[in-house]
């Protein structure tokens, strides 16, 4: 599923992805596969469980290789 991170709060390592058909979906920092510095804003790919939480989220910025 492609969507967007409309909301990343540091402290507390959660934050907001709000995918192309309008859903939003609240993840924890340890689902991002490539995380690099500053995300808000950054389109994303991930995979979403049968309890409508996003796992194996990765950040479509930077180089592909940085997800191996």
């Amino acid at each position: 599923m492609i969507g967007s991170i409309t909301k990343f709060r540091s402290k507390l390592g959660v934050g907001v992805i709000v995918a192309e058909d309008g859903r939003k979906y609240r993840f924890k920092k340890d689902q991002i596969v490539n995380m690099n510095g500053r995300i808000v804003g950054h389109e994303v790919d991930f995979e979403v469980t049968g309890v409508a939480r996003p796992r194996d989220i990765v950040l479509m910025t930077g180089s592909p290789w940085s997800v191996f």
